[in-house]
């Protein structure tokens, strides 16, 4: 098999944008250990953030990030909610219709946001799949830890990674991700979590599944959206980029971590107790706490 159908997980060229210029403030939708990274002066300078999304089609969508509504493709949402997290890193740009490998940045952490999927028919192997020259490029990178890779989980009620959803369907881009190096997988919880207010897996989100090789690369955050919200983005979509942004953070302050000591140190500092009924299976190693990534001296 050739290619797959490629899915944006929501309910131009390559271009370079400069670091965010417009007022940094913790947003509600944000955790508030984003304002504490910040007064530490961990802001994701130094690093780079890709976004392979759509950029250019007349899919526009609404939604309110910064205190007032605002319409854009899928992945101006998508970078701006990582830019806001991370306000210092810089912002890589590639639309769906440039199918070249990912360029990488030369110095500094590169983390590649993705936040669609590549689905297929259930039932074909590894090496049945002929990956174009993006797809191929991000596999590498996560195999041989050259970028932090975050990837939206999938929205498919429940599905675990890797298996076939109700259309019996697979998005096969997790799959070749499971085994690599510095590949997180994220799904959605409905909230930011706190101990006196547990957060639970959304409805629409994938989950991690049986596969321990899958729990231990899998991470959860709050995405608050939904019609009637203040933020109105909702679906792993918008998961993604905030470990995006939380891993541009965490490069900033270990600036000589390769990708797949900051994706390890993301995914072992992960809470369990702000989440209702913790399971693995279903949360892998948990809701992803910059606070806690942030706290050693240096990492390894």
């Amino acid at each position: 098999m050739k290619y797959q159908t490629k899915k944006l997980l929501f309910g131009i060229a390559t271009a370079i944008v400069a670091p965010a210029t417009f007022a940094q403030a913790v947003q509600p939708w944000m955790s508030s250990e984003v304002g504490d990274a910040w007064k530490a002066g961990y802001k994701g300078q130094g690093t780079t953030i890709t976004f392979v999304d759509d950029f250019t089609s007349k899919n526009l969508i609404v939604g309110n990030q910064k205190g007032f509504l605002q319409i854009g493709q899928h992945g101006y949402w998508t970078a701006q909610e990582a830019s806001m997290i991370a306000p210092l890193a810089a912002i890589r740009l590639q639309d769906f219709s440039n199918a070249n490998a990912v360029q990488l940045a030369p110095k500094g952490l590169n983390t590649i946001n993705l936040s669609y999927a590549m689905y297929a028919n259930s039932g074909y192997r590894a090496n049945q799949i002929g990956w174009g020259a993006r797809e191929q490029s991000i596999i590498n990178y996560a195999n041989n830890g050259s970028a932090v890779i975050s990837k939206a989980a999938g929205n498919d009620y429940g599905t675990a990674v890797g298996s076939a959803n109700s259309s019996g369907m697979v998005d096969y881009l997790n799959s070749a991700l499971v085994n690599s190096k510095s590949a997180i997988f994220v799904g959605s919880l409905d909230k930011n979590g706190t101990t006196a207010s547990k957060a639970n897996i959304a409805s629409y989100s994938n989950v991690a599944g049986a596969n321990a090789a899958v729990q231990n690369k899998f991470l959860v955050v709050g995405v608050t959206g939904g019609n009637d919200s203040y933020y109105k983005l909702y679906g792993t979509s918008f998961a993604a980029p905030v470990i995006s942004g939380y891993s541009a953070i965490l490069g900033s302050k270990f600036t000589s971590a390769d990708a797949t000591k900051i994706s390890n140190q993301l995914l072992a500092t992960a809470r369990t107790d702000t989440i209702a009924n913790y399971n693995p299976s279903i949360h892998g190693k948990g809701e992803a706490s910059i606070a806690r990534a942030l706290a050693p001296v240096s990492i390894r």
